[in-house]
């Protein structure tokens, strides 16, 4: 039985869901080699490529470490393989800043450590309940799905510090994908007051964040039918729009002031023509694709540009779940079935964003394109925890970033596996982070 990436485990029996999780497992643990010791030397990934990133091989062998603690440890009862790897591998106690001064396994090593931490995993597997187990931690398989996409999360960081990286090129320029079928038909869909319910008490694989679900009441408003793309932010960029201060937050015009950013990151300009730096090569930059790493203050000083705003996170969710015809909620905007490559571009399939108004199949109820997939969307909302938020397994994956000026983004990107992405899913940043694979789209009142 093959089981689509991103299927909800809820419905699976046992020996199906166990097949799923390893299944799964195996995957992931292709693409996080793939984006490591099958593409770089040892000096490049023992290299720190950027202080806001950590070195490659650091993030290679903490999942190793996660997933030792979760599901040999903490799950199955198996003793501490390599104790003294809990430090250096914690992120909370070394910011990366300072992960390449650690003592960090080197790359054969920590390939080697992985490699033994899968096999007691696998092991581990065909011995444990897992669908109907009665505990928090072990029910549904709810520590296997936390570790798979707590991996996918760290291969789309990794994708990041490729982006960052200087040198040669080690990603295909181009994906040799068909265009998707493209689908336009307003700028924006109106989606009318009412009320919808936000996040998921049911979702065995949803994260602390994402529950427990409430009752959201919102009065009627205007979103982008589909990501802003570079050509509309470019208009912004041409027109002046980091130079008039009245456009900006005071957070946000300081950190245009100090940093001297005048466009997106890795834009480039040669006379009158916009080029991007893309995984080490240099391109024209494509009119049609959704803007990417531009920060929170960008996005919101473009929206007043505009004369819109930023989504919140409830109207976000609920352009992109919510069925008002029937009062129903979905996992994905087009339904509950798993992503293909005819709904979103999620994956890694393409290394860029899709052109704006791709994938017709996608579209949500209220007729938004693209509320899944290509960019993350930044939303003008803080991040904290909903009315009656437990934190589980652990206060650090959530609840420590509460209320601590993160702002919230949605949807996942073209990076984002279908694992780690559905309608109820919450990622955060600072609003001055860039490097991510993010984008936005705009709202109003009506």
């Amino acid at each position: 039985m093959s089981i689509l990436p991103g299927t909800a485990p809820d419905a699976l029996e046992e020996d199906d869901l166990k097949q799923y999780v390893a299944d799964e497992l195996a995957r992931v643990r292709d693409r996080s080699v793939g984006l490591t010791t099958d593409v770089l030397d040892e000096a490049e990934l023992l290299a720190q490529h950027s202080r806001l990133m950590s070195p490659l091989v650091w993030d290679l062998a903490h999942v190793g470490n996660y997933e030792e603690l979760w599901l040999l440890r903490e799950a199955a009862g198996v003793e501490a393989m390599r104790p003294e790897l809990d430090d250096i591998y914690d992120a909370f106690e070394h910011p990366r800043a300072t992960r390449p001064s650690l003592p960090l396994l080197r790359p054969r090593e920590a390939g080697d450590y992985l490699g033994l931490v899968r096999r007691k995993v696998l092991d581990a597997l065909e011995r444990i309940p897992v669908a109907h187990a009665g505990s928090g931690l072990l029910d549904g398989g709810f520590v296997f799905g936390m570790v798979l996409q707590h991996e996918h999360q760290h291969d789309e960081t990794m994708l990041a510090t490729h982006q960052l990286r200087r040198g040669d090129p080690v990603f295909p320029g181009s994906d040799g994908l068909p265009a998707p079928s493209a689908l336009l038909t307003s700028a924006e869909v109106v989606v009318p007051a009412g009320p919808f319910t936000m996040g998921t008490s049911t979702d065995g694989w949803a994260l602390d964040n994402e529950r427990p679900a409430h009752r959201v009441d919102l009065a009627s408003y205007a979103i982008d039918t589909v990501p802003v793309s570079n050509a509309a932010y470019r208009a912004f960029v041409e027109a002046g729009g980091y130079d008039d201060e009245r456009l900006w937050t005071p957070a946000g015009w300081r950190w245009r002031c100090e940093s001297g950013k005048r466009s997106p990151a890795f834009w480039l300009r040669e006379g009158g023509t916009w080029l991007r730096r893309r995984f080490a090569r240099v391109e024209p930059l494509p009119d049609e694709e959704p803007v990417q790493h531009v920060c929170w203050f960008e996005a919101d000083a473009y929206a007043r540009w505009a004369g819109r705003r930023l989504p919140t996170e409830a109207e976000w969710e609920r352009a992109a779940s919510w069925d008002a015809t029937t009062g129903t909620k979905a996992r994905f905007p087009w339904g509950d079935e798993a992503p293909t490559d005819a709904h979103a571009n999620l994956g890694q399939t393409r290394f860029h964003p899709a052109p704006a108004g791709s994938f017709p199949a996608g579209a949500a109820p209220c007729g938004a394109l693209q509320l899944v997939g290509d960019v993350w969307e930044w939303t003008s909302t803080e991040f904290r925890g909903y009315p009656g938020f437990r934190a589980f397994p652990y206060r650090e994956y959530s609840e420590v970033f509460f209320d601590q000026g993160y702002r919230v983004l949605r949807g996942g990107c073209w990076a984002t596996d279908p694992l780690a992405c559905r309608t109820t899913f919450r990622n955060w940043d600072h609003p001055i982070r860039r490097q991510i694979f993010a984008g936005f789209r705009t709202a109003r009142d009506v």
